[in-house]
């Protein structure tokens, strides 16, 4: 079975798919040894440990790729890919499905930021207007007619233009062949059960610790509607304060039982 049709099957039960984020093969080994069905390269996660540097569209196409590429072989489990908008025009969004296909992923992330972006809970973002938004996800969805793989289409523009906006744009996505919709940062929980009530198909929440969306439990998360839970730093930030401990450690010449 292919990533695309494993990632199918996933969505195709009436659950909650609750999937930490990885940021190289290491980690995404990690999330598949403690059992999650799938996972995600978290854009941000990929820039801090790749580059060291903020999710503000630092990476280029080539490095996000050769990333995704090394993660999708390290596991057997869907890999969703971050494409972050597509890297420039239609054009470019159909090379970026394309690359993320053929490195293994089971769907890729297209989004209607205005480039370059930023992370998803930092002030400041914008999105563009609704026809290069539509035009993204049509190039994406014509892409995977040579290589498949599902299409999650994201909207930022409950941040800029309000939740009605974000969700006629994730409506019209959905007309247009989008497998799966995100709407980024819902602000309660009212918001996000009138994102899942509105919309088709399979939704994701993305929960960001201290971000702007509530952290609610996987079964309330599964109650309102969604198919897909998210948590991009997770891993990111246990790992950075596990390094921060034992390198106090190593300084201070302490003990360092249990590190092991």
């Amino acid at each position: 079975m292919t990533a695309p049709d494993r990632l199918r099957a996933l969505l195709a039960g009436d659950r909650l798919n609750v999937m930490p984020c990885c940021f190289d093969a290491l980690s995404a080994k990690m999330i598949e040894q403690g059992g999650f069905g799938l996972t995600f390269m978290s854009g941000f996660a990929a820039s801090a440990s790749r580059i060291g540097a903020p999710d503000l569209g630092l990476m280029s196409y080539g490095e996000v790729a050769d990333q995704a590429r090394n993660i999708c072989d390290a596991v057997t489990i869907p890999v969703i890919g971050d494409g972050d908008t597509g890297y420039g025009n239609a054009m470019n969004v159909r090379r970026t499905v394309r690359g993320f296909a053929r490195a293994g992923c089971g769907a890729v992330m297209i989004e209607d930021q205005v480039a370059p972006k930023r992370c998803g809970h930092t002030p400041g973002k914008a999105v563009v207007g609704r026809p290069e938004a539509f035009d993204r996800i049509r190039a994406a969805v014509d892409a995977r007619g040579d290589d498949d793989i599902l299409i999650l289409a994201r909207t930022d523009a409950r941040h800029e233009h309000g939740l009605a906006e974000a969700i006629a744009r994730a409506e019209e996505f959905a007309r247009l062949g989008a497998d799966i919709l995100f709407v980024e940062a819902p602000r309660t929980a009212a918001e996000m059960r009138e994102v899942c009530e509105a919309l088709p198909g399979p939704k994701m929440a993305n929960i960001v610790e201290g971000g702007e969306t509530p952290e609610l439990s996987h079964a309330e998360l599964r109650d309102i509607g969604y198919s897909i839970a998210a948590y991009p730093l997770t891993l990111m930030a246990a790992a950075m304060k596990a390094m921060d401990a034992a390198l106090s450690q190593l300084r201070d010449d302490a003990p360092r039982d249990g590190l092991m």
